[in-house]
Order: structure tokens, then C-alpha cells, then sequence
């Protein structure tokens, strides 16, 4: 008991030390990975700024509190007429989320904002990158890989950095409920299914892999992703990017091999599109007519956009 009671001082003081309030409980500081070394926080972040659109989302999701984000270009496909996914565009709305700017980062915008974190991905056309030791001085700055996992796993990743674990497993428990009453109702259509998205402007496909965030969903809900041949997989490990396989050309014409089509970011009109693009008319899918649309907000799934599809899946392939 003598020992328990002297050592008491030297807990209160650890416990000041490790965090700004005097509560050890809080959790802050703390050390999450980063970019180049852990990244080290001091206390939980109250002005988030996303440097992307995709993370945007998730971060809403789980509850932190973001101040401001990037955008896309608005009025787009997959944009609403601020440059907000339209998923998730009016929650950003209602929470005061403000429109930092579209394409390449204004930094003079983001430090005005007065961020104690800023948040970048590392891949993808909403990368910031590029500018992260820019960015670096002006608040602390986290790198999140959203190409190699699931929204769940990105959704962890950035509560771990916020303190809003509680709420991200509000957001993964509900949509697991919803997930696994879906999956019970679907008559899945003949497979394994080519997952992709189609450019046909400049005639390209990319498949989902595996590793994507859609390919993990749909795993997660029976379907069977399909494998193209071995030497457009030898090409596609070329790419920095671990979530899509791009089709061109001659592998256009031979890289959809599955015995469906799932199309996203798109509706029937892409669909007309493929169907009408020579370069895959050998496809059997194709010829049997097997390709289905998934919406434009499928494009980068999140918390509301997984939901989303999961309600177009349920109307397009329900037992009943």
C-alpha cells in the first residue's frame, strides 16, 4: 500500500505530461502512421481540413469535424453544383462544410482556415501529395492510401487520427446490418462479374481489383471477381495504384472475361455506350447482353455511397 501510494504523484504527473488537459484517459497525445515518420498529435484535431474529395466523405461520416475540402469540378456526373460528391453533398451542406477550391491545392486557402489537421490522399486524381511538405508547415498533415482498402478500413484509419473511433463503428456496425439483410435477398447474376468503369470518350475500361475499395464489397456480398489474362496483370503492376486495371485497346479486347458486367459510375447511357464499343463486342457478357449500371455516385465508395449501392444492388438483383 506505502508503494502504491508513492507512486501515485509521479501517475498525476505522467498523466499531465501526456496530455495538454491532465486526463491520460483522452488518449492525446498520440502517434498514428505517416507519410515519411509517425505522425505525432497533440490533442484531438477541431478544424479538419480534406485536401480530397473522396476522404471528405468518410470523414463526415465518423463525425469530425471538417471546416473545409476540395473539391471536383461541380455540376459534373458525380458532383453537385459545389464539387461535393452528391453522396454525401448536402450532409456537407448542414455541417457548414466550407469549398476550398477545385484541381490543384491553394494553400493560402487552406491556411486560412486555420487547420490543426489537414488531410491528404496518397493516390487518385484528388492527390495533394505532391504539396505535403508545403502543407506540413502548416498543420500537421496525414496521408491516407484509400487505393489497397475498403471504406470500413479508411474510415478507421482516419478515426484513429481524429478520436472519433465511436463514431466510425456506428457508421461500419450499421451499414454491416444493412449489409448482410441485402446479401440474404440477392440472386446474384451468373459469374464471376467484371467490375469496372468506362471512359467512352477515350475508350478505356479500368477494372476493379480486388484490392479496391468496390471489389472488397462486392466480395463481401458473394460475387466473384474475375481475372484477366496473366499479361495484362503483368502490365497493370506498373502502376502505382493497386485498385484498378486499365483496359486500352487490344487489351480492351480481351481483358473483360467475366460472364457479367457491372458498370459504375455510370447509368444506362454508359451502358449503350459499351455495348456499342467494338473493341469488346467478343466479350461473352457482352453478346449475352449480361451488364448492368450501378449509379455515378459508385465512383468512390464511402459510408453513404456504399449504402447507396447497396439499395441499387438489392433492386437489381432481389430474389422476389
Amino acid at each position: 500500500m506505502r508503494l502504491a501510494v508513492l507512486r501515485l504523484p509521479s501517475l498525476l504527473l505522467c498523466a499531465l505530461i501526456l496530455s495538454p488537459s491532465g486526463h491520460a484517459a483522452d488518449g492525446w497525445p498520440r502517434s498514428v502512421p505517416g507519410h515519411e515518420r509517425p505522425l505525432v498529435l497533440q490533442h484531438q484535431p477541431q478544424r479538419i481540413v480534406s485536401t480530397s474529395v473522396t476522404l471528405t466523405g468518410s470523414l463526415l461520416a465518423i463525425g469530425a469535424p471538417v471546416v473545409a475540402s476540395a473539391a471536383t469540378m461541380p455540376g459534373q456526373r458525380f458532383a453537385d453544383k459545389q464539387g461535393f460528391f452528391r453522396q454525401w453533398g448536402d450532409i456537407a451542406v448542414k455541417q457548414d462544410v466550407k469549398r476550398l477550391y477545385s484541381g490543384e491545392p491553394n494553400l493560402e486557402t487552406i491556411a486560412a482556415e486555420k487547420p490543426d489537421l489537414i488531410v491528404v490522399s496518397a493516390t487518385g486524381n484528388d492527390s495533394a501529395i505532391a504539396f505535403y511538405d508545403r502543407l506540413s508547415v502548416i498543420a500537421p498533415t496525414l496521408v491516407i492510401n484509400y487505393d489497397d482498402k475498403s471504406w470500413q478500413q479508411v474510415e478507421r484509419e482516419l478515426a484513429q487520427a481524429t478520436g472519433n473511433e465511436a463514431g466510425a463503428e456506428r457508421s461500419i456496425q450499421s451499414y454491416a446490418q444493412r449489409e448482410a439483410e441485402v446479401k440474404a435477398k440477392l440472386a446474384l447474376p451468373p459469374q464471376p462479374v467484371s467490375a469496372l468503369v468506362y471512359n467512352p470518350h477515350a475508350h478505356i475500361v479500368n477494372l476493379w481489383t480486388g484490392e479496391s475499395a468496390q471489389g472488397k464489397m462486392l466480395v463481401s456480398l458473394g460475387f466473384t471477381l474475375a481475372t484477366p489474362p496473366e499479361r495484362i496483370l503483368r502490365g497493370s503492376q506498373r502502376l502505382k495504384r493497386k485498385d484498378i486495371i486499365p483496359l486500352s485497346g487490344e487489351t480492351l479486347a480481351t481483358g473483360i472475361t467475366g460472364r457479367s458486367v457491372l458498370m459504375f459510375a455510370t447509368d444506362d447511357s454508359g451502358k449503350a455506350a459499351l455495348l456499342s464499343e467494338p473493341l469488346v463486342a467478343g466479350s461473352g457478357a457482352i453478346r449475352a447482353g449480361h451488364v448492368w449500371t450501378l449509379g455515378y455516385d459508385s465512383f468512390r465508395l464511402d459510408y453513404y455511397s456504399a449504402n447507396h449501392l447497396l439499395t441499387r444492388l438489392e433492386q437489381l438483383f432481389s430474389k422476389s
